[in-house]
């Protein structure tokens, strides 16, 4: 296998940050005019295919973080349940005694106001407003149903008559070829 050079190297592990060819090709040290030309012409390169994939599968490896964890975590996610934030009487939880999956993503946003009544030294707190913001659960199932090609999500566009359009330009092209020699 060909050795790459140290910027090539760079380009490699650049590229692993975000996957955007242009973005790695910058901050591995190439022009910015032409770094998504030039991130092109180094992804086609298969000495460089090669460490990325090599240098992807040992991230892998080394964080434990495959397709395999990414659909056990989607599915767990997709399949919270909303009631385990909720206590008997139907207030939340306090956040330390609600699930993990809901604490490290679903939730995105908590804000807690407090309410007073009266003015002066007759001001008093009367209770709290909570509000939660979750997260797209909806788009986790996208995710799912792209990784396991199932196309759940893939929109469907028919277009009726097309073809006799296409063969009817088809025979205009000719003719008006045919009449330019």
């Amino acid at each position: 296998m060909t050795e790459l050079t140290a910027r090539q190297q760079r380009f490699v592990e650049e590229y692993l940050v975000d996957t955007v060819g242009a973005h790695a090709a910058i901050r591995a040290g190439y022009s910015p005019r032409g770094a998504k030309k030039r991130a092109w012409l180094l992804l086609k390169k298969p000495a460089i295919a090669a460490a990325i994939e090599t240098a992807t599968a040992e991230r892998s490896e080394r964080t434990k973080i495959d397709a395999d964890w990414l659909l056990t975590r989607l599915a767990a996610e997709a399949e919270a349940d909303l009631g385990d934030l909720y206590d008997e009487n139907g207030d939340f939880k306090p956040i330390r005694e609600w699930p993990s999956i809901w604490r490290q993503g679903l939730v995105t946003d908590v804000e807690i106001s407090a309410l007073y009544e009266g003015t002066g030294k007759e001001r008093r707190e009367v209770g709290h407003v909570k509000k939660v913001k979750f997260a797209e659960r909806l788009r986790r199932l996208e995710l799912i149903g792209k990784h396991i090609r199932i196309n759940a999500f893939k929109e469907i566009v028919e277009h009726k008559g097309l073809t006799a359009l296409a063969e009817r330009l088809e025979r205009a092209q000719k003719r008006n070829d045919g009449e330019a020699q």
